[in-house]
This record gives structure tokens, C-alpha cells and sequence, in this order.
């Protein structure tokens, strides 16, 4: 198996050419904080993963028992103007991404820890996972775009329980409400993460960034202009190699062989 692993300051990056996956992985026990520094690594390796060619799925997870109890509280006050500023464009950057993002969270999945995992495309939950935004607590709001996201979800009667009384969303209700993607018992965690990976390798790159870029692109536009939007993008795609070899792979009974283009 091809596999490449590099450390940086509290996560790192591991690729696994042959699942065509490369994973950040959060690893400061045993919490999993997240700096301000860190936060800006964060973005560059996910660009770093969304221009590497061996990976064509991008996962978010953590070591140990919580995905992240939330940004490194001291550092909040040493932070700049300037610098706090740039946290929403960070942690923007799976939303960003051509390539699909999976988050794959268990335990404490709080603050920032939660705004990352909702820019991600698919939210893989273990039953131990428990979402909140708690910066109400400390006399501050979400500020890396977790409210405005979440709103998008769940709706403003929803987030405001969430973001103004700092209540924490356990797994089944995250599932419920659609927060989450998929819940799991916490043992397939890594299993359930690892199908979908597979799963989403089997699809015609250039169909699956499409569809990201339009649905991510029509979230706020109204309904005909997404339609007319769609239409666009439909009719690209129909010029495509990958749109010709899944028409001719269905009539020939075979799968698919997608090159991307």
C-alpha cells in the first residue's frame, strides 16, 4: 500500500494513493484544540490535498476519543485584528475544495471543531459524537461561519437554541435534524468512513466536482436560477469523456473506467 504520512503543529496529513484518499488528521491530545496558528495550515493543506492528482476524496477526522473540544482558548485574546479576521476564510477551505470532504467526527466536535466539520460535504457521526457551539459561554458568537452554516440546515428557530444557549446536539439528533450525514456505533466509525470513500471514488471526478461547485454555487440563488444554473452545467457535462464512457459502460453491463475529463 502507498502510503505517505508528514507532521505538522497539531494535525497531520497522511495519503493513501492506493484508496485514492488523503487524510488531515487533528492530533493534539487529548483534546484536539486548534490554534490560531494551526488554523491557517489547516486551509493549506487542504489545497495542498485538492491539487494533489493520487487524491480524490479528502477526509477530516482526529485522534482518539473527541474530534475537537474547539479552538485554544488563550490564544483568542493574543490573536490580531487582522489576523481574526482570515478565521472564517480558513475554515472555509473543505467548502472550497473541487474534491469531496468527509468529516468524520466522535466525542467533543465544538467550536471550530464544529464550524470545519459543517463546510465539509458529508458528516460521518459515531453515537458518541456531541456538536456545539459554545462561544456564548465566553461573551463572543461563532465567528468562523458555524452559525450561518448551521442556520442553512436546521433553520433560525434551531440555531438560535443552539448558538444563544450553547446547548449541545447529541448524535441521533444531529442525524435527525440532518446535520449529520450517516450515524454509526462508534467501533465503525473508521469503517463507515472508509466505505464512502470507496464509494465516492467509483464516480466520474468531473461529475462529482460539477455537482459540488452548482450546489454549493445555488445554496441562496432562488429556485429558477438554479434550475437554468443546473441546466448549464448538465449540458457541459454532456460533452464529456466520462459522460460517454458511463452511457456506453451501462449499455456494455461493465463499470465504468472515469479518467475525469
Amino acid at each position: 500500500m502507498s502510503q505517505i504520512s508528514e507532521q505538522f503543529d497539531g494535525f497531520r496529513i497522511e495519503i493513501d494513493a492506493d484508496a485514492q484518499r488523503g487524510d488531515i488528521v487533528l492530533a493534539r491530545p487529548p483534546f484536539n484544540t486548534i490554534s490560531m496558528d494551526q488554523r491557517d495550515a489547516l486551509r493549506l493543506a487542504f489545497e495542498r490535498l485538492d491539487d494533489d492528482a493520487r487524491v480524490r476524496v479528502i477526509v477530516i477526522r482526529a485522534e482518539g476519543e473527541h474530534f475537537s473540544s474547539g479552538g485554544y482558548i488563550k490564544g483568542f485574546l493574543e490573536a490580531s485584528p487582522e489576523h481574526v479576521s482570515h478565521l472564517a476564510w480558513n475554515v472555509a477551505a473543505p467548502a472550497r475544495a473541487k474534491k469531496p470532504v468527509i468529516a468524520a467526527n466522535r466525542g467533543y466536535t465544538f467550536g471550530v471543531g464544529f464550524e470545519i466539520s459543517l463546510a465539509c460535504d458529508f458528516r460521518i457521526v459515531s453515537e458518541t459524537c456531541e456538536y456545539a457551539l459554545p462561544e456564548q459561554k465566553l461573551g463572543q458568537i461563532p465567528g468562523s461561519g458555524g452559525s450561518a452554516r448551521l442556520q442553512k440546515i436546521v433553520g433560525i428557530t434551531r440555531t438560535k437554541d443552539i448558538v444563544m444557549r450553547s446547548k449541545r446536539i447529541k448524535a441521533q439528533q444531529a442525524y435527525d435534524w440532518g446535520i449529520a450525514t450517516e450515524l454509526v456505533p462508534d467501533a465503525e466509525l473508521e469503517n463507515a468512513t472508509a466505505a464512502l470513500v470507496a464509494e465516492l471514488v467509483g464516480f466520474s471526478p468531473l461529475a462529482q466536482r460539477t455537482a459540488k461547485k452548482l450546489l454549493n454555487d445555488t445554496e441562496d440563488a432562488s429556485l429558477s436560477i438554479a434550475i437554468e444554473l443546473e441546466g448549464h452545467c448538465y449540458s457541459r457535462l454532456r460533452s464529456s469523456d466520462d459522460f460517454r464512457e458511463g452511457v456506453e459502460a451501462f449499455h456494455a453491463k461493465r463499470k465504468p473506467a472515469f479518467v475525469g475529463s
